[in-house]
């Protein structure tokens, strides 16, 4: 008798726990703070096992494919988890009852509960196992009905997740041809303003990633699984669009000669918030880059960049302490989230790059390897210095 009523607390508390943790992550449409949820504890183990096996394989295109795998292949086992225990749990509750049901063997068993849980959830109504008394069916028709909005909510639930995921990568997709692959802050404003002064096309560009910044914040947190999901290009990734943009923001904030500091102001706001709540979300700590991803020497390089694609910083003495600052804020966040998922973060300026992915195809390269600016900066400068030697002699 005790063990009956244990075992009837034990179903009852396993299918509360489990409807509890698919509505936080399927309907909730909001990030849940408790720590101990079902789901949390999932993504958290299996993740880790995921992490574990790709840091063993040395081929960064199959290491790239594995973690590519896990977003998906993670969402389905995720639902398999909750209707397994779904089922486990009125197959406990079935057999706290004393199982009295009508099976053609001569010893109805756990097994025999749990082949009817499982036919009853999936609504297959094969009729050969049914109880015979009322309260054990009762139960089995709850279990039906269940079972249809399990099946309910996944027809729903999926879409959902493609289509925040198609809107993510659509913008992110327009990066390739504006910033370079993998991208960079420095050729993000040298193909949107090089011989131009009205930044009104930079303005413009800069709202859409404002909008496209606010919607990974919502569909990210309400949809955490969304942030395993790995880009369809392997230079390009979401968390790097996230820092170019970042980037960006924080060298238009110093004021470059011509364009107003408001106009990276906002884009810097909503996408620092962005990062900083993903990093809250997923209860790890900020972590500040082990190598600097801007230091003195590269600013000045950067500098002198922006300087002959017509884009000169104002007060450029106070300019790398303004920048350090702005980096400060949100470097340490964005560094986190890319060790936690194994993303590399985007340099400031890239030495050698090849074409962008939009230049290149299986069958033809129209535009072989570029010389970045940082090559044509090096060489400037030997020339020069050749030059003054010679004047010298």
């Amino acid at each position: 008798m005790v063990v009956n009523i244990l075992l009837t607390v034990l179903a009852l508390l396993l299918i509360f726990v489990t409807l509890l943790d698919g509505f936080e992550t399927i309907v909730l449409p909001r990030r849940v703070d408790r720590k101990l949820r079902m789901a949390r504890l999932f993504y958290r183990t299996t993740w880790q096992v995921c992490r574990g096996m790709a840091r063993k394989i040395k081929s960064s295109r199959r290491r790239e494919y594995i973690l590519s795998i896990y977003g998906p292949f993670s969402l389905i086992l995720l639902l398999a988890l909750w209707a397994c225990l779904l089922i486990l749990a009125f197959a406990l509750l079935q057999y706290s009852m004393g199982s009295t049901l009508s099976a053609p063997e001569h010893d109805v068993t756990f097994a025999t509960d749990l082949y009817l849980s499982g036919t009853t959830f999936f609504t297959l109504g094969l009729g050969d196992v049914y109880p015979r008394t009322g309260l054990p069916r009762f139960c089995t028709v709850c279990e039906a009905g269940m079972g249809i909005a399990f099946l309910a909510l996944i027809i729903g639930y999926v879409p959902v997740i493609y289509q925040a995921f198609s809107r993510r990568e659509s913008q992110i997709s327009l990066l390739d041809a504006r910033a370079g692959s993998p991208p960079s802050a420095a050729e993000f404003l040298r193909r949107h303003l090089e011989g131009k002064n009205d930044p009104a096309e930079l303005l413009d560009h800069l709202r859409s990633w404002e909008r496209w910044s606010a919607d990974i914040l919502e569909s990210h947190l309400s949809y955490p699984v969304l942030t395993y999901y790995r880009s369809q290009h392997e230079r390009q990734s979401w968390l790097s669009a996230l820092t170019t943009i970042l980037d960006v923001s924080a060298l238009l904030m110093i004021e470059l000669d011509g364009i107003p500091a408001q106009v990276g102001r906002f884009t810097f706001a909503i996408a620092r918030h962005t990062a900083v709540d993903l990093v809250q979300a997923f209860g790890i700590r900020p972590i500040p880059p082990e190598t600097d991803r801007l230091s003195t020497e590269q600013f000045k390089q950067l500098c002198t960049y922006l300087h002959e694609a017509g884009l000169p910083i104002q007060q450029i003495e106070m300019a790398e302490d303004r920048v350090a600052e702005l980096r400060a804020m949100y470097e340490p966040f964005v560094n986190a989230l890319a060790r936690f998922l194994l993303l590399p973060l985007p340099e400031w300026l890239l030495e050698n790059v090849s074409a962008d992915d939009w230049q290149t195809s299986a069958w033809d390269h129209f535009s072989l390897v570029k010389q970045r600016p940082l090559n044509r900066l090096k060489a400037t400068e030997k020339t020069g210095e050749d030059t003054r030697e010679h004047s010298h002699i």
